[in-house]
């Protein structure tokens, strides 16, 4: 993988999960993407979430050197799969041989969740990640035990999985690591009412810490975001420059210098991602 490092300025980031492709960053995308060789990013993990934005990802990945793939059925969408989304999957991982698997995973959140569905469907891509040696990316909501659960009793992918944007409590956060997770903080926990979710990354194990925007969505309160955006609806949006900011939430919660923090994500992202 290139890194494009006569472009980038001495700092070195990773982004380990935004959705670039979402089409909500429509009207921005070509102007996000021209400041990114200048924005300190060394590699971001675009996420797609359905049959219907893989292709999108993969010509994000074909275009643009730092961008890494990573395909997957969101548990938001195993509702409208269609037949053959799975052996498409599989073609994609195919074809993309560095490509990660995800974003899957379970939701209670959602109104009317089919979590059987959901659970087959899981377990569907985690096999996938096995048979292709891939790292994995799991989203959680409201579901912690049940996934808990769930990788115990499925066979895991040897490179470890990230649990993005961490949402669950410190206390499993052992169990998780002994299972293979990588846990990502994203901007959206410095707002105030979650000051409580912040400081579970303390529990953290240092190589375990891995930084996130999951830009557009996720983004930091109006105090940290050097780059706001908002939909024609005026909702906010999370540009993927505020990736830094992640980066120092993380820094202040775990009491170190933000130089000290870039070795570690940089170390971390390698030993997950990295082939």
């Amino acid at each position: 993988m290139m890194f494009m490092r006569g472009l980038f300025s001495s700092i070195m980031l990773y982004d380990a999960h935004n959705h670039l492709q979402d089409e909500r960053l429509d009207p921005w995308r070509d102007e996000i993407i021209a400041q990114m060789p200048h924005s300190g990013i060394a590699e971001m993990i675009v996420n797609g979430s359905s049959e219907e934005d893989w292709p999108q990802v993969a010509k994000l990945a074909r275009d643009h050197a730092w961008i890494r793939t990573a395909f997957g059925l969101h548990p938001w969408y195993v509702k409208e799969r269609g037949p053959n989304w799975l052996t498409t999957l599989r073609d994609l991982l195919a074809t993309h041989p560095n490509a990660v698997v995800g974003e899957m995973g379970l939701d209670r959140w959602i109104e009317n969740p089919d979590i059987d569905a959901q659970i087959d469907c899981f377990r569907a891509q985690l096999a996938l990640a096995v048979e292709f040696d891939r790292p994995a990316t799991i989203h959680c909501l409201r579901a912690f035990g049940l996934l808990e659960e769930t990788l115990r009793s499925a066979t895991l992918p040897r490179r470890g999985f990230l649990l993005h944007s961490y949402g669950g409590p410190a206390e499993m956060i052992p169990a998780f690591v002994k299972l293979g997770a990588y846990f990502s903080l994203s901007p959206y926990f410095g707002h105030p009412r979650k000051a409580a979710q912040l400081a579970v990354f303390r529990s953290v194990p240092l190589d375990r810490l891995l930084t996130e925007t999951d830009a557009p969505d996720m983004w930091p309160p109006d105090e940290l975001n050097p780059h706001p955006l908002k939909s024609a609806e005026s909702t906010p949006l999370n540009h993927p420059a505020n990736l830094l900011a992640s980066y120092n939430l993380l820094a202040q919660v775990r009491g170190m210098p933000v130089t000290a923090l870039q070795e570690v994500i940089a170390a971390n992202y390698a030993a997950l991602f990295k082939f």
